[in-house]
This record gives C-alpha cells, sequence and structure tokens, in this order.
C-alpha cells in the first residue's frame, strides 16, 4: 500500500502510546467548528505551514513515529508550535498559550479540548491538516494514536477507533474518478476523507459505516474542513441504502482485512476470507445509475489451484465493465504479521502475539489460501451486452491521481466497442504525450529484438510491439487515417497492404485500450 500524501509527503501518524478515546466533540451545537477552523488557518497550521515549520526531515520523521525532530522544531512558543504540540504531539500545552490561539472556552465546552490538571489543555481527537486536490485547507479528524503510516501500530486496541489519513485512503482518493454528480455514495466512511473529497463534485454526498463513532468523526472532519455536511447513516455494507436510491458515484474503502474474527471495526469486516469485498462489488451494480462509477480497495484470497483472476472475474456485476488492478501480493505470513503489527500486537505479550499468528495461519491453511492480493477495483455501469472485464497484475509506480486516467480507459472502450476493425482503419489516431520508445536487442544488432513503447504519466505502461506497430505509433498524429498509414508503411517495407491491414487492427486496439494512441475526433 502507497504511503503517500497529496502534498508529496507521507501522512503523520501518533505516537504509538496514548490512551483510550474520549467521548469525540460535538459536530453541530454551535458555530465552534467554524471559530475553531479560522483559528487554525490564522496560525497557519496548514499542510504548507506545516511543512515550513518543521522542514521536510522532521515531517519524515513523525511518519516513522519519530517525534524528537517535531519536539526540536517547535521549543519556542508561536502559534504554529503550539497548535502542533496540542494536536499533532498531543502534549499538554499551558492554557494560557492555547487561549492565545484557539476560542478555547467554546473548545472545552464542545468538547475539542480538555482540561489536565491546574492549568493545562490537551486536545481530545487528532486533527491535522490535509491539502485538497485544488489547494483546499482541510482537515482529518481521527482518534488519537491512531492516524496511519508509523511502524509502532496503532496507539488504541478500542473495537470501535477511527483512523485517521493512510496510504490506502489517500490511494483510493486519487483513484476517485472525479467528474460532476448528483450524488455520491461513501461506504464505510471512517473519519471521512472520501466523502470529503466527493463533496467538490457532488450535489449530494452520503456516508455509511456500522461504527456509529466513524459517523460522528466524520460529521467533524467536514465541519472542521468547512465542507457541506454530508447525510449520515449507520448500517453494514448497502443496509443503509433504500431499494430505489441509486447513485453516481460509489467509493469505498472498506474493512477489507481477511483475519480470524472481528477484532477492529475499521479493518476487520467480520465475514470469512474475501466474502465482504465480493459482496460489496456484486451489490454495487444494482445500486449503480447508467454510466456511473463505483471504486473499491481490496484484498481478495490466492487459493491452491484456482486462478486469482477467474476469482476476481465472478465477482463483477451483470451491465457493469469492469478494471481491476492488482498491485501487491503477499504470502500469508506476510500478511498475518503486516496486520499484527498493525495493531500493535508486536508490542505486547510473546505467547499472546505467537496465538494470535498462529490463528491467523490456521484460517489461511482451512482455506487453501497461499497469498493474499491487495488492489483497486472499478466498475462503471454500462449496460453492455458483453461488458469489458480488465483484470491485470501492475505493481510498479503509477503517477496519482489516476481519476482521468480510470475515466478515460472506460472512454476508451466505448470507443473500442462502437468501431469495428474496418471502422479502425477509417480513424485517425495521436500518439499520446510523454510516450517513449525503447528498442531491446543485441550491440550491432541491424535490427533490434523487440521494441517497447512505455508512457511516462498515469499507469506509466510498457508494451511490447513489433516493428510495424512502433513505426504505425510513431507517425500517428491524428493529421492520416489508420489505413493510409499502415499503405505507406507497406510500401515502404514492400510488403502486402492487404494482409497487413488485416493483421494490424488487433495491435491498434491494445495501443488504443491501453492508453498509447488516442482517436482524434
Amino acid at each position: 500500500m502507497e504511503s503517500v500524501s497529496n502534498t508529496g509527503l507521507p501522512p503523520l501518524p501518533l505516537p504509538p502510546s496514548v490512551p483510550s478515546a474520549p467521548p469525540a466533540p460535538s459536530p453541530g451545537r454551535s458555530d465552534t467548528a467554524a471559530r475553531l477552523r479560522d483559528a487554525l488557518l490564522k496560525a497557519s497550521f496548514t499542510a504548507d505551514g506545516l511543512l515550513e515549520l518543521l522542514g521536510a526531515p522532521a515531517y519524515a520523521a513523525l511518519a516513522r513515529s519519530e517525534t524528537v525532530p517535531a519536539f526540536r522544531a517547535t521549543r519556542g512558543d508561536t502559534p504554529l508550535e503550539t497548535l502542533v504540540r496540542l494536536f499533532l504531539l498531543q502534549q499538554p500545552v499551558p492554557r494560557a498559550r492555547v487561549a492565545d490561539v484557539l476560542p478555547v472556552d467554546a473548545c472545552l465546552a464542545d468538547g475539542w479540548l480538555a482540561r489536565v490538571g491546574a492549568d493545562e489543555l490537551t486536545a481530545t481527537v487528532d486533527v491535522r491538516p490535509y491539502g485538497g486536490p485544488a489547494g483546499e485547507d482541510w482537515f482529518i479528524v481521527s482518534d488519537l494514536g491512531c492516524a496511519v503510516g508509523g511502524a509502532g501500530g496503532i496507539g488504541s486496541r478500542e473495537e470501535g477507533v477511527v483512523l485517521g489519513v493512510g496510504g490506502a485512503s489517500m490511494t483510493l482518493a486519487g483513484i476517485t474518478v472525479r467528474t460532476p454528480a448528483a450524488s455520491a455514495l461513501d461506504l464505510g466512511t471512517g473519519s471521512g476523507i472520501q466523502a470529503l473529497h466527493a463533496t467538490r463534485h457532488a450535489t449530494r454526498v452520503t456516508a455509511t459505516d456500522v461504527n456509529p463513532r466513524a459517523l460522528h468523526i466524520t460529521a467533524l472532519t467536514l465541519a472542521l474542513s468547512g465542507a457541506p455536511a454530508a447525510e449520515l447513516r449507520e448500517g453494514s455494507l448497502f443496509a443503509p441504502v433504500r431499494e430505489d436510491e441509486t447513485y453516481d458515484l460509489i467509493v469505498s474503502n472498506p474493512p477489507f482485512v481477511i483475519s480470524p474474527g472481528a477484532r477492529l471495526t475499521y479493518r476487520d469486516g467480520g465475514m470469512g476470507g474475501d466474502d465482504l469485498c465480493r459482496t460489496l462489488v456484486q451489490e454495487a451494480g444494482e445500486r449503480l445509475r447508467e454510466g456511473g462509477f463505483a471504486q473499491f480497495l481490496a484484498n481478495w484470497q490466492h487459493v491452491e489451484g484456482e486462478d486469482w483472476q477467474d476469482r476476481l472475474r465472478s465477482w463483477v456485476p451483470r451491465g457493469c465493465d469492469a478494471w481491476i488492478v492488482q498491485r501487491e501480493v503477499q504470502d500469508v505470513t506476510q500478511y498475518a504479521e503486516l496486520w499484527l503489527r498493525d495493531a500493535g500486537d508486536h508490542r505486547g505479550d510473546a505467547a499472546d502475539y505467537q496465538a494470535r499468528y498462529d490463528a491467523w495461519l490456521d484460517e489461511f491453511e482451512a482455506r487453501d489460501v497461499k497469498a493474499v492480493g491487495f488492489g483497486w477495483i472499478t466498475l462503471r455501469k454500462s449496460g453492455a451486452a458483453l461488458p469489458s472485464v480488465t483484470v491485470e497484475e501492475w505493481p510498479h509506480p503509477v503517477e496519482q491521481p489516476l481519476g482521468d486516467t480510470v475515466r478515460a480507459h472506460f472512454e476508451r472502450l466505448d470507443y473500442l466497442r462502437a468501431h469495428d476493425d474496418a471502422a479502425l482503419l477509417e480513424a485517425s489516431f495521436r500518439l499520446v504525450d510523454e510516450v517513449v520508445q525503447e528498442q531491446v536487442g543485441l550491440p550491432g544488432a541491424e535490427d533490434p529484438e523487440h521494441v517497447v513503447l512505455r508512457q511516462n504519466r498515469g499507469m506509466r505502461r510498457a508494451t511490447r510491439v513489433d516493428t510495424i506497430g512502433a513505426g504505425f505509433a510513431g507517425v500517428c498524429d491524428g493529421t492520416m487515417g489508420a489505413g493510409r498509414i499502415l499503405d505507406a508503411i507497406a510500401q515502404l517495407l514492400g510488403e502486402d497492404p492487404v494482409l497487413l491491414r488485416d493483421r494490424t487492427p488487433a495491435q491498434i486496439r491494445l495501443l488504443v485500450e491501453q492508453g498509447f494512441l488516442e482517436p482524434v475526433g
């Protein structure tokens, strides 16, 4: 899973040793959230402000759960240093210092702050700046000790704990298609980051969660970010959605962890194996409007003797095109260790750790699971008689955000579906920007063994082509039809133009599907 933020820096975690979550602040009893937001912005408690104050090394150190550099960078008494101590380092701060920065009485009354001793205050929730895609100054609220990204695991094992922004949630935000929508559904909202993004382009946003505390935290995130309120509903999967409701966009970073039991609400779905992710995908089709998108992060089992790609194809609902990308695969021991550390079990009793480890391996052994895949699932309600389902493995670096790339993928599918080979040869294409050609072969050889076209944007794909395909792509500038280009290549190489026209459309389709060529007009 990636661990990058919209600012290009890793998300800030919290120190591992914090108390259980106190009651969350009130989102709606007064205008406190608006006043608090104004105070935070006035003190430059923003993503850019933090980077300038702490510097990149101290900021990055926090992502490793190392707080010493940040403590050293905040030894003064400026308003911003006070807020870093209070909300990021979560240290008690003298009330007099806080009163110079925040509306203390209102924050105490509404539960954003709590008294410690006679004259100190402490934060009751994690509040950290988050840079929106258009430069918005947003704030993500979560439980103390539960920002994602540190090596020490979460700081609370309360069942209903609400996490902040981690690599997974920002990956989902980056791949989401951002077209204007009448309605959007954030299923399993957590701290509300997906709902927050959706408020920028959806008229109505609905956020659901089985955890009522998560809904409360989401309301705080939206209020503190100055975003429109969402409709909040409690329940599992699509249970809170009425039968007659459909959406233009459905997003979910669900509790996808394949675990032996529902121990932590934010990650353990409580269903056996990967059944929760399968159910989520299969039921999404009926909830989408025509042309709508559903986008999920998911884990899936690699079962002995079964093709994992066939497993995922069986999840795709009728009437939907799908693009499923496997980004990572872990064997069962790696997977168990990852999530045991996520819960902080490695810091506890050794016998308990071993027992939990055994339970995970027993679960996998019983299901003949040899590995677990992680990736992205995108559905698009097309209603096509023959839907397109692409399942692929792409573990290589990509360029976020990818929302436009995802949208363009499905637009290309529509184009290819509507154009047979004869129509392709009549059409004109353009080689997309920042595609380079690589030739591989022995030194001094007259001809390369093979040619690779490589993208430097978006998915950063690489595809192997023959010399005809490379030559064709190289001259595609949108001014000449594909058939005429092939005729010219045939004349240049002394080949039969009819045979060349017959065998090349398949290669053109591949280059269009993978985004190397785009139709003109």
